[in-house]
């Protein structure tokens, strides 16, 4: 087959049914690079699970051919499975990104114990050689500096993911998104777009990251006591707008949180983050300061019941309180998922009597992510002869396709992919391919295990319904029942009721009619009887349907 035949293949591994654990494969012959690994969080459903990552099989399957991971931006959806990924990996491959990204995930390498990582900076304009792979970055806005999109060229043809983004014109940092490159890559040709679908649902555009620091500084400056501000760690900008807006009004930064501290230290380090070293003062130092010369930036915008702001809420905190005459920010929106916990933060929070603000009461927060008068302008610059919308739920990829049929991009060349699905380029054509395996994996405690849904089940039954221990001892001689003991954990108090007498009956009753028959029974069968029997009985009798454990002995 000569060369220029060969099919480039876009493979998506994660970032397609969800908001989290994006990455993509590209593969050209014996060449693979790997744009961004991500992770997602768990919700309600998912009881014991720590992080979900995207089921990477097919990356260590063929890490042979593995030239290089490149990570558009800092965001734990984009880098969080990235020590995963590398510890699994035989061989070091070199990681990709800037300054910023680089030095928070060096912080994840020092957690997960990895030495002398191959990680390699890279700038806006960069371009690198991976394999058959060229590959160029360019600047994006997004709600954390240094974000790019990147532009890949291969003898079967060309590829422009934009990473997530927004247009934003007035950046806190001044570094506007890279207009001029991403005209250049559309005049050259771009075969194939892949494009943030976050926000496709919504109308208009995303307002500048420039519109909160108004609010924010109004706020800060109009509160009687201390001032709390949850925010993502990782959204430097914001941070940079708060510090900024307290310093205005002679307020003082205090920082708590683990992840707030780590990306604080990190970006001030590098110089994305800028407070004089006299404004921000230690959590232990704030009761000599007066409550209205204070500003908190913490953890727990989205309700994660061991942040700062939780603690803090429910009087847990080591250092810091809330009270009545403090004021509360919360400065983000829930993802999908989150909004219970947060909701549940407010509600701690208003029996406390402090002022709350949200984004229902001010511009305390906008998004990061480009609405769809900005990702229709994206499509416009592009001009790309395929489109694949990415990073996003069901319905915002489908959003965003027919958003590219309005722009002009053929429904035939409109690919609404599942993770694990693939495109194949061949001659800057391009067409469905064979999909490779996929899925998830669980970050269990400190295990990274199969999704398996039965223990999950399991544990869902656990938290709904409670437990029951059956033991039963059998006398080897006369195949007789000598002790019977019934008990259980979590259940209702028409269930425990049970307990104290029928179930024990029942159980005796049912071993004492399974050895009577015939040979008399085996233990198998008799663990199979008592849990069928309890089953039964409890299902009758109180509608409920605990876990039924049942152990039985030969004595």
């Amino acid at each position: 087959m000569p060369k220029k035949d060969i099919a480039l293949k876009i493979i998506p591994l994660g970032g397609l049914d969800g908001i989290g654990k994006n990455m993509t494969a590209f593969e050209y012959g014996d060449d693979m690079i790997l744009v961004d690994a991500g992770l997602m969080f768990p919700d309600e459903g998912q009881p014991g699970i720590d992080l979900i990552l995207p089921d990477y099989t097919y990356v260590l399957e063929n890490e042979e051919k593995l030239r290089g991971i490149i990570i558009t931006h800092g965001h734990e959806d984009h880098t969080g499975a990235l020590p995963y990924l590398l510890q699994d990996l035989t061989r070091k491959v070199p990681v990709y990104s800037s300054k910023l990204t680089l030095g928070i995930i060096q912080g994840k390498f020092d957690e997960h114990g990895i030495k002398n990582p191959k990680t390699r900076e890279v700038s806006d304009g960069s371009t690198i050689t991976l394999g058959a792979f060229t590959v160029t970055f360019f600047s994006m806005t997004h709600s954390i500096p240094a974000a790019f999109g990147v532009f890949i060229q291969t003898p079967a043809g060309t590829v422009m993911h934009t990473g997530d983004f927004k247009f934003d014109q007035t950046p806190i940092d001044g570094r506007r998104p890279n207009f001029h490159a991403i005209n250049k890559f559309g005049a050259a040709g771009v075969d194939l777009l892949l494009s943030d679908s976050t926000n496709a649902t919504r109308p208009g555009f995303t307002p500048s990251e420039a519109s909160v620091g108004r609010d924010l500084r109004h706020v800060i400056k109009n509160a009687p006591g201390r001032v709390f501000v949850a925010a993502f760690s990782s959204h430097i900008h914001r941070l940079q707008q708060i510090c900024d807006a307290a310093a205005a009004v002679g307020r003082k930064v205090v920082v708590t949180g683990r992840s707030m501290l780590t990306n604080t230290r990190v970006a001030r380090e590098l110089g994305y983050l800028k407070i004089n070293e006299d404004d921000i003062i230690d959590a232990y130092d704030v009761d000599r300061i007066p409550d209205e010369k204070v500003v908190v930036l913490c953890t727990g915008s989205q309700g994660e019941p061991l942040s700062a702001l939780a603690r803090m809420a429910t009087g847990e905190h080591k250092s810091l309180s809330i009270h009545e005459s403090d004021t509360v920010i919360i400065s983000a929106t829930p993802i999908p998922g989150n909004e219970k916990s947060v909701q549940s933060i407010i509600n701690a929070l208003s029996k406390i009597g402090c002022e709350i603000y949200d984004k229902s009461k001010g511009t305390v927060h906008v998004s990061g992510h480009a609405s769809q008068e900005e990702l229709k302008l994206m499509l416009a610059m592009a001009r790309p002869r395929a489109f694949m919308p990415v990073h996003g739920e069901a319905q915002h990829l489908r959003a965003h396709a027919a958003l590219a049929t309005q722009m002009g991009v053929p429904e035939s060349r409109v690919f609404v992919l599942d993770n694990g699905d693939s495109l194949e380029m061949v001659k800057h054509k391009v067409r469905r391919g064979r999909a490779v395996e996929s899925g998830v994996v669980y970050v269990d405690g400190g295990t990274v295990t199969e999704a398996n849904p039965v223990v999950l089940r399991d544990r869902q039954k656990l938290g709904a319904d409670g437990v029951i221990t059956a033991s039963v001892v059998v006398a080897k001689r006369g195949r007789s029942v000598s002790a019977v003991e019934v008990s259980g954990r979590g259940l209702s108090s028409s269930a425990d009721d049970l307990l104290a007498g029928d179930a024990q009956d029942v159980v005796r009753a049912q071993v004492t009619k399974l050895l009577g028959d015939g040979d008399g029974a085996s233990i198998d069968a008799l663990r199979r009887g008592v849990r069928n029997s309890l089953s039964n009985l409890l299902w009758n009798k109180t509608h409920t349907r605990p876990m039924v454990i049942p152990v039985v002995m030969e004595v």
